[in-house]
């Protein structure tokens, strides 16, 4: 039972951001350490992969190809990041004592065909459905399952677009990030507080989503003659350079599609989140046994 659970109204703010960060430790706990460490791994490689442009100020460069070896950095890290994904969905396979794995299997694939084939619907200005099933089963299910929902369901929608490319393995771990956190997010009694929570939480991905997704290809952005060179990266930009030049990159370009995307993620959670939230806790609690114990 989680401490949030018990419905003390009158709690404080203090208190209650207390026990949802109790509860993402509690929930970090019962992890299985095969299914953690393999997160982690996968989590710290994924972010390496993101963030190298902002690493690489901290490695001294003394040849001079270093801007060749920083072009090659993002494809080496890309093949890893795949690597690691394969063998994080392996070791993800075993479900927890007390779940029926043949049916949490068959419950994975259901989902991740349906959310996939969501990708052919049109999507409007950035706004798309795909994210909202996502973070719902995430919600449901916990992290490691919100995590291989999220990153199965962009590699099976890709091949149903042709949507093949190297932005692929980073549109995994980045959608699998989100069903990953989703997991970690407060089961109250009330539906409303989940909506609520969910909406809020879909708001903030739907920004950071496409912040990261920028960095995979931001340091291979050639500008034009004309262009202001103020907006992109180079090889030798100190930390602070290139965080300010990424800030700017990223207002200048993608800030206005990922708000479409974050109202649109608020506005799905708001109309659908509810029924689907209430299918998915039936289906869970259909597939959840508890062992038999001599009274």
């Amino acid at each position: 039972m989680y401490p949030w659970s018990k419905g003390d109204k009158n709690s404080s703010l203090f208190s209650y951001y207390y026990m949802v960060a109790r509860g993402y430790i509690e929930a970090l706990g019962k992890l299985h350490n095969k299914a953690l460490w393999s997160l982690v791994l996968a989590t710290v490689v994924g972010l390496a992969a993101f963030l190298y442009p902002f690493i690489l100020p901290g490695i001294e460069q003394t040849t001079d190809d270093s801007a060749a070896n920083a072009s090659a950095a993002p494809l080496l890290f890309a093949a890893v990041v795949v690597v690691v994904m394969v063998v994080t969905l392996m070791s993800l396979a075993e479900d927890a004592a007390g779940v029926s794995q043949s049916r949490t299997v068959a419950l994975l694939g259901v989902l991740v065909a349906i959310d996939a084939t969501l990708r052919l619907v049109p999507s409007m200005a950035g706004a798309s459905p795909v994210f909202l099933l996502i973070m719902l089963v995430g919600a449901v299910f916990g992290p490691t399952f919100g995590f291989q929902m999220g990153a199965l369901t962009l590699l099976v929608s890709a091949f149903i677009t042709g949507g093949i490319g190297p932005w692929l393995p980073f549109q995994m771990l980045a959608s699998g990030w989100v069903g990953m956190t989703a997991g970690f997010l407060p089961r109250h009694r009330s539906i409303g507080r989940r909506i609520v929570d969910l909406a809020i939480f879909g708001a903030i991905w739907g920004l950071v989503f496409g912040a990261l997704m920028n960095l995979y290809f931001w340091p291979f952005t050639a500008p034009g003659v004309d262009a202001d060179s103020a907006l992109y990266w180079q090889p030798g930009l100190s930390l602070a350079e290139t965080v300010e030049r990424y800030a700017r990159f990223y207002a200048v370009t993608s800030l206005g599609f990922d708000l479409f995307r974050a109202v649109g993620n608020v506005v799905l959670v708001i109309l659908l989140g509810g029924p689907i939230l209430k299918l998915l806790e039936r289906y869970r609690t259909r597939f959840t046994w508890q062992p038999w114990q001599r009274a």
